[in-house]
Formats: structure tokens, C-alpha cells, sequence
């Protein structure tokens, strides 16, 4: 991955902090925090659905990319479709999770709170990115199953 880009993400990230948006980072950027360096071309952000929250969120992105479609990112679109992909003018998407069918949801997710650099990321624990992954079937998914078990075990001893 490029260096810009997960500066990209981690601007993002400063800007939900700086906000108080209601997020719990997940997916590949996650994975890479936690030590496991992989490509991603996307920023996975599973968001607290309430409309408050919502606003701040696009209040977020239309700051950093003044981009009109943001308006598109509502609460009611959240409620009925429970994730938008948002493609960035800068080339990478932002996925916005409200709910994974009936089996996650927001209240869910066990998450940490990273302090990085000047600022904290709410960030899915280990345990619940593996539950949040082990049963897709792609291969990059696995990789990452394989990295998490790994680090959960040497997180036990």
C-alpha cells in the first residue's frame, strides 16, 4: 500500500477522533495497525447508526473531500441498506457499516482504543475481527484468520 494512502486513512481516522463520531475501525487497516503488513484499498468504518452520528460522519467526509455525493450518506440509507461503499476522489473507498445482516451489529463489536500518534482509534479487538472474518472464503480473508489466531495466541501467554 502506499505510504500516502494509509496517511489518507489515518487522517480520516484523526478527523472521526476530533468529531466524536461513534465508529469501531475494522477490516484490513485494522489488521495493518495490529502489526500485519498487507494491501488495502479501502477504510472500513462499522458506524453507530443514530442520525446525530450520521451528520458528524458526513460532516467529516465533506470536510476532507468536498464532495458532493457525500450527501448521499444518510441515516435512512444506512437503516435500509446497512452499508454504503463511498469511492473517494482520491481513488480508495470508504466502506460505512451500520450492520452485517442480524449477526453483527454496532453494540456488537468488542473493540480497543489505540492511542496513536496525537489521537485514540476505536478499533475492533482481535477476537472480533476473527469473528468478523473467519467465515468469508476469500483468500486475503484467510491470510488474515491466520494472522489473528496467531496474534490472540501470543496475546494469551
Amino acid at each position: 500500500m502506499a505510504k500516502n494512502q494509509f496517511e489518507k486513512y489515518i487522517e480520516i481516522l484523526r478527523k472521526l477522533f476530533e468529531e466524536r463520531v461513534d465508529y469501531i475501525l475494522i477490516g484490513g487497516v485494522a489488521i495493518i495497525l495490529y502489526g500485519f503488513e498487507r494491501p488495502t484499498r479501502d477504510i472500513d468504518l462499522f458506524v453507530k447508526l443514530a442520525p446525530e452520528n450520521i451528520a458528524k460522519l458526513r460532516a467529516v467526509l465533506f470536510d476532507l473531500f468536498k464532495d458532493e455525493s457525500i450527501e448521499e450518506i444518510t441515516f435512512q440509507e444506512l437503516e435500509d441498506y446497512s452499508v454504503i461503499r463511498y469511492g473517494t476522489p482520491d481513488g480508495f473507498y470508504i466502506d460505512i457499516i451500520a450492520n452485517i445482516g442480524e449477526a453483527f451489529h454496532f453494540e456488537d463489536l468488542q473493540y480497543d482504543v489505540l492511542e496513536f500518534e496525537d489521537f485514540n482509534i476505536k478499533i475492533a479487538t482481535p477476537e472480533t475481527l476473527l469473528k468478523l472474518k473467519k467465515d468469508t472464503l476469500r483468500d486475503k480473508d484467510q491470510i488474515d484468520v491466520h494472522f489473528l489466531r496467531d496474534l490472540i495466541s501470543r496475546n494469551e501467554r
